[in-house]
């Protein structure tokens, strides 16, 4: 028999369980709100002129040494999809970043700067609450942790199974939260932002479903390490019944 102060080895495989789900859960969540491409597509603009020789299809031939030539014709006529091109960007919490046109790299802007300005409140408290999701998925872990290998008492470890198990309830509250605050600030964003950054298509990035993957893994842990708290309570309940009906048994009858 496995002695008392030792947890069994039902409850440890359920408390390594409960914190590899909250540390992916970290994970998840710390990459997602340090990336860019919560929201990716595209922008519709105009060809700019093509600079010195430069020639393709993304820039428009006009200043040329014949006024008279067939390619300061073609800027004339060329209207409606073809005087446009479409230009990749990815946006997230703290950033958006947009292709540039006949040049490698990227352009990026601060997504703070371009929120309105009546939304930017409701922005900065879900990158507050993403930052308080973060700090108590972090708490949560090292209870996991401190749990998993404290090995002195029992009921110890239950207290600190019953805190980390609310600190990680709440910590997915505070996601779900704060990735529900982000999607109405960039909605209102698309719909109320910059004319020189409003995008043509959308969708939702790698990122944005990493974040809500973290916040699966965090209610799974919660569940999880609920599981284990419940299951020792009524462990406890049945080995003290047991007990007290053995102590009743031994004194109706008692052994001489």
């Amino acid at each position: 028999r496995m002695p008392a102060s030792l947890p069994e080895p039902d409850g440890r495989h359920r408390a390594s369980a409960a914190f590899s789900l909250s540390f992916l859960s970290l994970v998840f969540s710390i990459t997602a709100f340090s990336s860019s491409y919560w929201c990716e597509g595209t922008r519709k603009v105009a060809k700019p002129f093509c600079k010195g020789d430069s020639k393709g299809e993304l820039c428009i031939r006009f200043n040329s040494a014949d006024g008279n030539s067939s390619q300061a014709v073609q800027y004339i006529w060329e209207t409606g999809d073809d005087k446009f091109v479409e230009k990749k960007f990815h946006a997230g919490i703290w950033y958006s970043c947009e292709e540039m046109i006949n040049e490698d790299g990227e352009k990026c802007r601060s997504f703070i700067s371009l929120t309105p300005a009546s939304d930017r409140g409701v922005l900065w408290l879900s990158i507050v609450t993403e930052l308080l999701y973060v700090l108590l998925l972090l708490t949560g872990n090292v209870l996991m942790s401190v749990e998993i290998c404290y090995y002195s008492s029992v009921i110890d470890g239950l207290k600190i199974n019953a805190f980390s198990a609310v600190v990680t309830v709440l910590a997915g509250l505070l996601g779900m939260v704060a990735h529900m605050m982000y999607t109405t600030v960039f909605q209102m964003t698309v719909n109320l932002g910059p004319e020189d950054w409003r995008p043509h298509t959308w969708d939702y990035g790698w990122s944005y479903g990493l974040a809500w993957t973290s916040f699966a893994c965090c209610m799974a842990a919660a569940v999880t390490t609920i599981n284990k708290y419940t299951k020792t309570i009524l462990e406890f309940k049945h080995k003290r019944k047991k007990l007290e009906r053995s102590f009743r048994i031994q004194y109706k009858f008692p052994d001489y």
